[in-house]
Protein backbone atom coordinates (compact mmCIF):
# COMPACT_ATOMS: atom_id res chain seq x y z
CA UNK A 1 0.00 0.00 0.00
CA UNK A 2 1.42 3.25 -0.99
CA UNK A 3 0.37 6.88 -0.01
CA UNK A 4 0.94 10.32 -2.73
CA UNK A 5 2.08 12.64 -0.75
CA UNK A 6 0.93 16.09 -2.53
CA UNK A 7 3.52 18.26 -1.52
CA UNK A 8 6.38 15.98 -2.15
CA UNK A 9 4.70 14.64 -4.97
CA UNK A 10 6.01 11.18 -4.56
CA UNK A 11 4.60 7.61 -3.37
CA UNK A 12 4.88 6.38 -0.03
CA UNK A 13 4.94 3.34 1.64
CA UNK A 14 2.93 4.57 5.07
CA UNK A 15 3.72 1.32 7.26
CA UNK A 16 8.06 1.77 6.21
CA UNK A 17 7.27 5.43 7.35
CA UNK A 18 5.83 4.05 10.38
CA UNK A 19 7.96 1.75 10.93
CA UNK A 20 11.32 3.58 10.53
CA UNK A 21 10.31 6.61 12.43
CA UNK A 22 9.72 4.39 15.37
CA UNK A 23 13.25 2.92 15.33
CA UNK A 24 14.78 6.15 14.99
CA UNK A 25 12.64 7.18 18.42
CA UNK A 26 13.49 3.82 20.05
CA UNK A 27 16.86 4.77 19.56
CA UNK A 28 16.38 8.89 20.58
CA UNK A 29 14.52 7.38 23.62
CA UNK A 30 17.52 4.91 24.33
CA UNK A 31 20.24 7.01 23.84
CA UNK A 32 19.20 10.66 24.51
CA UNK A 33 19.58 12.06 21.22
CA UNK A 34 18.13 13.40 18.67
CA UNK A 35 16.91 11.70 15.55
CA UNK A 36 16.83 13.87 12.86
CA UNK A 37 20.46 13.47 11.85
CA UNK A 38 18.90 9.51 10.96
CA UNK A 39 15.59 10.05 10.21
CA UNK A 40 16.28 12.79 7.59
CA UNK A 41 18.68 10.49 5.44
CA UNK A 42 15.98 7.44 6.00
CA UNK A 43 13.29 9.81 4.43
CA UNK A 44 15.96 10.37 1.26
CA UNK A 45 16.73 6.69 1.39
CA UNK A 46 12.89 6.06 0.90
CA UNK A 47 12.71 8.24 -2.35
CA UNK A 48 11.88 12.00 -0.48
CA UNK A 49 13.81 14.54 -2.10
CA UNK A 50 16.25 15.66 -0.17
CA UNK A 51 14.71 19.07 0.40
CA UNK A 52 11.72 17.91 1.30
CA UNK A 53 13.13 15.36 3.71
CA UNK A 54 14.92 18.41 5.30
CA UNK A 55 11.54 20.66 6.19
CA UNK A 56 9.77 17.95 6.97
CA UNK A 57 12.06 16.60 9.89
CA UNK A 58 12.03 19.56 11.24
CA UNK A 59 8.38 20.21 11.45
CA UNK A 60 8.85 16.58 13.17
CA UNK A 61 11.09 17.53 15.41
CA UNK A 62 9.38 20.28 16.78
CA UNK A 63 6.25 18.01 17.43
CA UNK A 64 8.14 16.01 19.05
CA UNK A 65 10.01 18.44 21.10
CA UNK A 66 6.53 20.10 22.24
CA UNK A 67 6.13 16.58 23.77
CA UNK A 68 9.30 16.10 25.50
CA UNK A 69 9.48 19.83 26.80
CA UNK A 70 5.86 19.70 28.35
CA UNK A 71 7.27 16.98 31.21
CA UNK A 72 10.43 19.57 32.33
CA UNK A 73 7.94 22.44 32.08
CA UNK A 74 6.05 20.51 34.77
CA UNK A 75 9.13 19.29 36.76
CA UNK A 76 10.73 23.18 36.46
CA UNK A 77 14.13 21.58 34.77
CA UNK A 78 13.93 24.48 32.63
CA UNK A 79 16.65 27.88 32.34
CA UNK A 80 14.29 30.09 30.69
CA UNK A 81 16.73 33.06 30.51
CA UNK A 82 19.39 30.86 29.28
CA UNK A 83 17.47 28.87 26.72
CA UNK A 84 16.05 32.86 25.29
CA UNK A 85 19.85 33.26 24.98
CA UNK A 86 20.06 30.54 22.97
CA UNK A 87 17.21 31.05 20.78
CA UNK A 88 18.59 34.63 20.32
CA UNK A 89 21.68 33.23 18.42
CA UNK A 90 19.54 30.33 16.86
CA UNK A 91 17.12 32.62 15.00
CA UNK A 92 20.20 34.31 13.50
CA UNK A 93 21.75 31.09 12.61
CA UNK A 94 18.69 29.78 11.00
CA UNK A 95 17.81 33.04 8.77
CA UNK A 96 21.27 32.71 7.88
CA UNK A 97 21.05 28.94 6.89
CA UNK A 98 17.98 29.53 5.19
CA UNK A 99 19.70 32.00 2.80
CA UNK A 100 22.65 29.18 2.04
CA UNK A 101 19.85 27.07 1.56
CA UNK A 102 17.93 29.97 -0.84
CA UNK A 103 21.54 30.08 -2.56
CA UNK A 104 22.16 26.34 -2.99
CA UNK A 105 18.64 25.64 -4.38
CA UNK A 106 18.64 28.65 -6.53
CA UNK A 107 21.59 27.27 -8.37
CA UNK A 108 20.10 23.37 -8.42
CA UNK A 109 22.61 22.08 -6.23
CA UNK A 110 20.45 21.96 -2.69
CA UNK A 111 20.03 18.07 -3.02
CA UNK A 112 24.02 17.31 -3.35
CA UNK A 113 24.91 20.45 -0.19
CA UNK A 114 22.30 18.33 1.89
CA UNK A 115 23.60 14.81 0.84
CA UNK A 116 27.32 16.25 1.20
CA UNK A 117 26.86 17.47 4.66
CA UNK A 118 24.92 14.82 6.11
CA UNK A 119 27.88 12.33 4.76
CA UNK A 120 30.57 14.51 6.76
CA UNK A 121 28.60 14.79 10.14
CA UNK A 122 27.49 11.28 10.39
CA UNK A 123 31.00 10.05 9.56
CA UNK A 124 32.83 12.60 12.15
CA UNK A 125 29.80 11.96 14.66
CA UNK A 126 29.95 8.04 14.07
CA UNK A 127 33.37 7.66 14.45
CA UNK A 128 33.87 10.04 17.79
CA UNK A 129 30.81 8.09 19.07
CA UNK A 130 32.61 4.52 18.11
CA UNK A 131 36.21 5.79 19.85
CA UNK A 132 34.37 6.87 23.08
CA UNK A 133 32.47 3.66 23.16
CA UNK A 134 35.29 1.26 22.55
CA UNK A 135 36.89 3.42 25.45
CA UNK A 136 33.93 2.71 28.11
CA UNK A 137 33.73 -0.81 27.71
CA UNK A 138 37.27 -1.19 27.80
CA UNK A 139 37.85 0.95 30.88
CA UNK A 140 34.47 -0.88 32.06
CA UNK A 141 36.32 -4.51 31.55
CA UNK A 142 39.95 -3.19 33.42
CA UNK A 143 37.41 -1.38 36.30
CA UNK A 144 39.40 1.93 35.69
CA UNK A 145 37.96 5.18 37.05
CA UNK A 146 38.66 8.27 34.50
CA UNK A 147 39.14 11.53 36.84
CA UNK A 148 37.25 14.33 34.89
CA UNK A 149 38.66 17.88 35.10
CA UNK A 150 36.15 20.11 36.76
CA UNK A 151 37.12 23.59 34.83
CA UNK A 152 38.43 23.79 31.41
CA UNK A 153 38.56 27.28 29.79
CA UNK A 154 37.85 28.18 26.11
CA UNK A 155 38.60 31.45 24.43
CA UNK A 156 34.62 31.19 24.56
CA UNK A 157 34.50 32.17 28.46
CA UNK A 158 36.44 35.20 28.10
CA UNK A 159 33.88 36.96 26.10
CA UNK A 160 32.78 40.17 27.68
CA UNK A 161 29.12 41.54 28.76
CA UNK A 162 28.55 38.57 31.79
CA UNK A 163 25.00 38.36 33.42
CA UNK A 164 24.05 35.99 35.92
CA UNK A 165 21.72 33.03 35.83
CA UNK A 166 20.40 32.42 39.10
CA UNK A 167 18.62 29.17 37.91
CA UNK A 168 22.05 27.61 36.62
CA UNK A 169 24.08 29.05 39.23
CA UNK A 170 26.08 30.13 36.40
CA UNK A 171 27.87 33.96 35.83
CA UNK A 172 28.24 33.69 32.25
CA UNK A 173 28.93 36.04 29.04
CA UNK A 174 25.58 36.49 26.45
CA UNK A 175 27.43 36.09 23.93
CA UNK A 176 28.50 32.15 25.10
CA UNK A 177 24.68 30.98 24.44
CA UNK A 178 24.06 33.13 21.48
CA UNK A 179 27.14 31.61 19.28
CA UNK A 180 26.00 28.17 20.55
CA UNK A 181 22.73 29.24 19.62
CA UNK A 182 23.47 30.18 16.04
CA UNK A 183 25.96 27.29 14.89
CA UNK A 184 22.29 25.30 16.19
CA UNK A 185 20.29 27.21 14.28
CA UNK A 186 22.50 27.40 11.25
CA UNK A 187 22.94 23.75 10.90
CA UNK A 188 19.22 22.71 11.93
CA UNK A 189 17.83 25.39 8.69
CA UNK A 190 20.09 23.37 6.15
CA UNK A 191 19.94 19.54 7.62
CA UNK A 192 16.46 19.48 9.24
CA UNK A 193 17.96 18.01 12.35
CA UNK A 194 17.26 19.64 16.21
CA UNK A 195 20.95 20.37 16.85
CA UNK A 196 20.87 18.58 20.09
CA UNK A 197 24.34 16.99 19.17
CA UNK A 198 25.91 19.71 19.46
CA UNK A 199 23.64 21.43 21.97
CA UNK A 200 23.42 19.28 24.77
CA UNK A 201 27.51 18.83 24.78
CA UNK A 202 28.03 22.69 24.42
CA UNK A 203 25.43 23.00 27.38
CA UNK A 204 27.40 20.20 29.63
CA UNK A 205 31.07 21.33 28.84
CA UNK A 206 31.14 24.68 27.37
CA UNK A 207 28.16 26.94 29.54
CA UNK A 208 28.87 24.33 32.27
CA UNK A 209 24.92 23.98 32.76
CA UNK A 210 23.45 21.63 35.39
CA UNK A 211 22.51 18.25 34.38
CA UNK A 212 19.14 18.16 35.15
CA UNK A 213 18.87 21.54 33.39
CA UNK A 214 19.96 20.43 30.23
CA UNK A 215 17.74 18.38 28.22
CA UNK A 216 14.34 20.50 29.45
CA UNK A 217 16.37 23.13 28.04
CA UNK A 218 17.77 22.00 25.00
CA UNK A 219 14.26 21.22 24.16
CA UNK A 220 12.67 24.63 24.78
CA UNK A 221 15.32 25.75 22.27
CA UNK A 222 14.81 23.08 19.55
CA UNK A 223 10.53 24.48 19.57
CA UNK A 224 11.84 27.75 19.16
CA UNK A 225 14.39 26.74 16.42
CA UNK A 226 12.22 24.45 14.63
CA UNK A 227 8.95 26.98 14.86
CA UNK A 228 11.24 28.97 12.63
CA UNK A 229 12.73 26.51 10.13
CA UNK A 230 9.32 24.96 9.91
CA UNK A 231 7.58 28.51 9.00
CA UNK A 232 10.58 30.03 6.67
CA UNK A 233 10.51 26.39 4.81
CA UNK A 234 6.94 26.06 4.52
CA UNK A 235 6.68 30.09 3.08
CA UNK A 236 10.13 30.32 1.20
CA UNK A 237 9.79 26.94 -0.94
CA UNK A 238 5.80 25.29 0.32
CA UNK A 239 7.79 22.11 1.35
CA UNK A 240 5.74 21.28 4.43
CA UNK A 241 3.69 18.06 3.88
CA UNK A 242 1.35 17.49 6.27
CA UNK A 243 0.25 13.78 5.57
CA UNK A 244 4.06 12.87 6.24
CA UNK A 245 4.71 15.03 9.62
CA UNK A 246 2.09 13.30 10.70
CA UNK A 247 3.00 9.69 10.38
CA UNK A 248 6.98 10.79 11.37
CA UNK A 249 5.33 12.48 14.72
CA UNK A 250 3.35 9.07 15.35
CA UNK A 251 6.33 6.64 14.62
CA UNK A 252 8.38 8.87 16.76
CA UNK A 253 6.48 9.59 19.73
CA UNK A 254 5.86 6.09 20.06
CA UNK A 255 9.60 5.07 19.51
CA UNK A 256 10.54 7.79 22.15
CA UNK A 257 8.23 5.95 24.85
CA UNK A 258 9.59 2.35 23.63
CA UNK A 259 13.33 3.85 24.04
CA UNK A 260 12.86 5.31 27.22
CA UNK A 261 11.62 2.25 28.78
CA UNK A 262 14.61 -0.18 27.70
CA UNK A 263 16.98 2.75 28.69
CA UNK A 264 16.28 1.84 32.11
CA UNK A 265 16.72 -1.47 32.20
CA UNK A 266 19.86 -1.84 29.37
CA UNK A 267 23.49 -0.81 30.20
CA UNK A 268 23.93 1.06 26.67
CA UNK A 269 27.55 1.15 26.41
CA UNK A 270 27.55 -1.31 23.82
CA UNK A 271 24.26 -0.15 21.80
CA UNK A 272 26.43 3.02 21.83
CA UNK A 273 28.71 1.36 19.70
CA UNK A 274 26.38 -0.19 17.45
CA UNK A 275 24.44 3.35 17.25
CA UNK A 276 28.28 4.32 16.26
CA UNK A 277 28.47 1.96 13.16
CA UNK A 278 25.18 2.40 12.03
CA UNK A 279 25.77 5.88 12.04
CA UNK A 280 28.91 5.19 9.86
CA UNK A 281 26.73 2.91 7.59
CA UNK A 282 24.31 5.65 6.90
CA UNK A 283 26.97 7.62 6.06
CA UNK A 284 28.82 5.86 3.27
CA UNK A 285 25.18 4.97 1.94
CA UNK A 286 24.79 8.45 1.47
CA UNK A 287 27.75 8.95 -0.29
CA UNK A 288 26.93 5.70 -2.81
CA UNK A 289 23.39 7.67 -3.47
CA UNK A 290 25.52 11.03 -4.30
CA UNK A 291 27.86 9.63 -5.85
CA UNK A 292 26.89 6.42 -7.73
CA UNK A 293 22.93 6.47 -7.78
CA UNK A 294 22.13 8.95 -9.94
CA UNK A 295 19.34 7.22 -11.86
CA UNK A 296 16.99 7.26 -8.39
CA UNK A 297 16.77 11.27 -8.50
CA UNK A 298 15.02 10.64 -12.23
CA UNK A 299 12.98 8.19 -11.01
CA UNK A 300 11.14 10.22 -8.49
CA UNK A 301 10.51 13.36 -11.02
CA UNK A 302 7.99 10.96 -12.96
CA UNK A 303 5.59 11.02 -10.40
CA UNK A 304 4.52 14.71 -10.28
CA UNK A 305 2.12 13.93 -13.24
CA UNK A 306 0.37 11.94 -11.24
CA UNK A 307 -3.68 12.41 -10.45
CA UNK A 308 -4.28 14.51 -7.27
CA UNK A 309 -7.49 13.28 -5.13
CA UNK A 310 -9.20 15.77 -3.31
CA UNK A 311 -7.56 16.04 0.17
CA UNK A 312 -4.10 16.17 -2.28
CA UNK A 313 -5.37 19.27 -4.02
CA UNK A 314 -6.46 21.22 -0.92
CA UNK A 315 -3.31 20.61 0.58
CA UNK A 316 -1.21 21.52 -2.74
CA UNK A 317 -3.38 24.67 -3.17
CA UNK A 318 -3.28 25.62 0.60
CA UNK A 319 0.12 25.66 0.55
CA UNK A 320 0.57 27.66 -2.94
CA UNK A 321 -1.89 29.99 -3.03
CA UNK A 322 -1.78 30.91 1.06
CA UNK A 323 2.13 30.28 1.86
CA UNK A 324 2.12 32.44 4.80
CA UNK A 325 -1.40 30.60 6.49
CA UNK A 326 0.07 27.20 5.40
CA UNK A 327 3.23 27.86 7.15
CA UNK A 328 1.17 29.13 10.45
CA UNK A 329 -0.77 26.26 10.00
CA UNK A 330 2.06 23.47 10.03
CA UNK A 331 3.62 24.92 13.01
CA UNK A 332 0.23 24.50 15.24
CA UNK A 333 -0.54 21.06 13.24
CA UNK A 334 2.92 19.92 15.00
CA UNK A 335 2.39 21.37 18.41
CA UNK A 336 -1.56 20.30 18.43
CA UNK A 337 0.14 16.87 17.83
CA UNK A 338 2.80 17.30 20.64
CA UNK A 339 1.05 18.40 23.17
CA UNK A 340 -1.81 15.76 22.16
CA UNK A 341 0.65 13.07 22.73
CA UNK A 342 2.12 14.59 26.36
CA UNK A 343 -1.40 14.42 27.76
CA UNK A 344 -1.85 10.67 26.55
CA UNK A 345 1.22 9.98 27.72
CA UNK A 346 0.50 11.61 31.40
CA UNK A 347 -2.87 9.80 31.04
CA UNK A 348 -1.43 6.17 30.50
CA UNK A 349 1.17 6.86 33.26
CA UNK A 350 -1.28 8.26 35.83
CA UNK A 351 -3.68 5.15 35.11
CA UNK A 352 -0.86 2.70 35.55
CA UNK A 353 0.06 4.36 38.85
CA UNK A 354 -3.35 3.98 39.61
CA UNK A 355 -3.95 0.18 38.80
CA UNK A 356 -0.69 -0.42 40.23
CA UNK A 357 -2.11 0.93 43.83
CA UNK A 358 -5.27 -1.02 43.43
CA UNK A 359 -3.61 -4.11 43.25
Amino acid sequence: MEVFLPIAQVFVNPIEILLLSAIVGILSGLFGVGGGFLMTPFLIFLGVPPAYAVANEANNILATSVSGSTTHYLKNTLDYKMGLLIVVGGSIGTALGIYTFSYFKGIGKIDTVISLAYMYILAIIGTLMLVESLREIDRAKRNIVVKKKLHVHYWIHGLPLRMRFPKSKLYESIFTPIIIGLLVGFIAAIMGIGGAFILVPAMIYIIKMPTKLVPGTSLFVTIFVSVIVTFLHSFNYGSIDLLLVAMLVVGSIIGVQIGQKLGEKINSSGLRALLAILLLVVGIAIAYETFFAEQSLAEISTVSNSDLNFFSKFIQQFSEEMPFFYGLFSILFAIFLGVSAAFIRRFFSNFKKKMLIKS
